[in-house]
């Protein structure tokens, strides 16, 4: 008993000491499966947050020895990865289309768009009726619809209704009229559809549409404020602790940064900028800007149009639209007067090119500039078809693809069509893009698709649709392996805006954005994959979902 008595102070005064060495930690996650997704893409059990960053990854028993906190996370075994980033989506439009659209998105008929429009009308009267996600080739009648229905249920309303691809739309007479639109009216690197009749159908095409879209009166100061959290909202219950908006405006930007300053916008965003003269001048001359929740470093550019549309620019005619190539939405002369400015300013630049000659017609543009192998990160978006004679010029002068999985699965039932067996083969060859560099980028170009990373994970690998068709998969030698897939929405969508030291990764001195789903997408079977759902969502160590 003494002996005891003379013991326990000094294991007191031991247990003292070692407990006082234990570093403290904000927050402590173990028993897990992590996915570090670091070069060697190892795996640990815990890992340790101090300060909003990553202070040490390795076992359980490693980080609870050298860590205490008063925060901890027993994971129980489950898979924890790197927070998910979209490496191109739309995130005002998506909050925007939260907030004033009527979701078209699954329509099957042009009569189910008229009821969802009516019923939108009711709910939110206005003068001015939007709508969007409509595509007419889920419909028995694959033709792009006219106004006419629109002026019956609608009369003297303006109606704005955005095809999903957002390159398309139609239009009511009354949005015709004040663009001053008729039947002899020319839009270069548009299109005004017109009747048997020869009057407009409604129906306008890329640059066409952008002008009706131009016209769409703005939300105020408020509204956007609840259209961008509304937009986050979506994103972190997603488990998205980043993205890249691919082309937005100096109001929108400049409102990112304020809502992120005070503390309400937590979400990590790349904001790419319109190719606007006004806009150009006031961020250029600022040089490139590198906050924790913002960057500016990059110019977002169009050479065509999009596939479902037919206006993606082709070498050769569509095989469902003979004499029709598509078009052009830009020349190449204004293309490469934008290159060489960002080139002068030390800006990426990121262009939309989704046919096999605007993929082309982009790929010379970039190599009068670049010369060579470098490491500027020179993007094509989508490159969704691309030909064989250039497939290999994306790695002879560093050119990323940024690429959406879930885009091949949407299109993958009529691409045939439009392309024809031959050519189709090149199409949506993502793990061929891959190669040409050794890495991509991979989105979702929300709200055009699903904003589901977990869904871009799976189309990247399984190459088929939520019904898990077709069966044995589409194209299946240009899938991503898993590895390749969890890269491209982490680590690889970091380093296509130059963030990769800074997140897409569970490293010591990494802000600490992380997620937990609750089956692990890595092992389960591929049927499973679309049902995970996420547990919660940490950005730079503060839980946000």
């Amino acid at each position: 008993m003494k002996t005891l008595k003379t013991l326990l102070p000094i294991f007191l005064i031991v247990m003292t000491i070692s407990c006082s060495k234990k570093q403290q930690a904000d927050l402590i996650v173990y028993n897990a499966l992590v996915y570090t997704v670091d070069e060697n893409f190892s795996t640990a059990e815990a890992f340790a947050v101090k300060d909003g960053k990553f202070v040490a990854v390795g076992s359980t028993d490693d980080i609870l020895a050298q860590y205490s906190s008063d925060s901890l996370i027993d994971m129980k075994g489950g898979p924890v990865y790197p927070g998910f980033i979209d490496g191109h989506s739309h995130f005002y439009s998506l909050g925007e289309k939260i907030a004033r659209y009527a979701d078209l998105v699954g329509c099957r008929s042009f009569d189910e768009v008229l009821e969802r429009l009516q019923k939108h009308s009711e709910q939110y009267p206005s003068d001015w009726l939007l709508g969007r996600g409509w595509d007419q080739n889920l419909w028995d009648d694959k033709s792009f619809p006219d106004n006419a229905k629109i002026e019956e249920l609608f009369p003297g309303k303006y109606v704005c209704l955005t095809r999903i691809d957002g390159h398309a739309g139609l239009v009511s007479n009354s949005v015709l009229s004040l663009l001053g639109f008729d039947k002899t009216t020319k839009i270069p690197g548009g299109l005004i559809a017109l009747g048997s009749d020869g009057k407009p159908t409604g129906i306008l095409l890329d640059n066409a549409y952008d002008m009706a879209k131009a016209i769409i009166p703005q939300l105020n100061h408020s509204e956007k404020c609840n259209a961008m959290l509304a937009a986050q909202k979506a994103c972190f219950e997603a488990g998205l602790s980043g993205v890249a908006d691919a082309g937005t405006s100096i109001e929108n930007i400049e409102l990112m940064d304020s809502l992120q300053t005070a503390g309400v916008l937590k979400i990590k965003i790349s904001a790419f900028l319109n190719d606007d003269q006004a806009t150009l001048d006031y961020f250029l001359p600022k040089g490139v800007i590198a906050k924790e929740r913002l960057s500016v470093r990059t110019i977002k550019l169009y050479a065509d149009g999009a596939l479902g549309s037919r206006g993606a620019n082709l070498i050769e005619p569509y095989s469902d639209d003979p004499g029709n190539r598509g078009l052009m939405i830009n020349s190449l002369e204004y293309l490469d007067s934008i290159c060489q400015r960002a080139y002068a300013a030390g800006y990426q630049v990121a262009t939309h090119a989704i046919g096999d000659m605007g993929v082309r017609n982009v790929l010379t543009v970039y190599s009068n500039l670049l010369k060579g192998k470098n490491d500027l990160r020179w993007r094509i978006e989508h490159s969704q078809v691309v030909d064989s004679g250039d497939m290999a010029l994306y790695g002879k002068y560093s050119v990323i693809p940024a690429i959406q999985s879930t885009h091949a699965t949407s299109d993958m039932p009529w691409a045939a069509d439009r392309l024809g067996k031959d050519r189709v083969r090149f199409a949506y060859a993502q793990q061929m893009l891959l190669q040409q560099n050794g890495w991509l980028v991979n989105g979702t170009d929300f709200p055009i698709e699903s904003i589901s990373p977990i869904y871009t994970f799976y189309a990247a690998v399984a190459r088929k649709d939520l019904d898990g068709n077709p069966a044995q998969g589409f194209q299946m030698e240009n899938a991503l392996t898993r590895e390749q897939a969890l890269r491209s929405i982490t680590i690889w969508a970091a380093k296509g805006y130059f963030e990769e030291n800074n997140k897409g990764s569970i490293e010591v001195g990494k802000e600490a954005d992380f997620v937990a789903l609750d089956n692990d997408i890595m092992t389960i079977s591929e049927k499973e994959i679309p049902l995970t759902k996420v547990l919660w969502l940490f950005v730079s160590g503060e839980k946000v979902y």
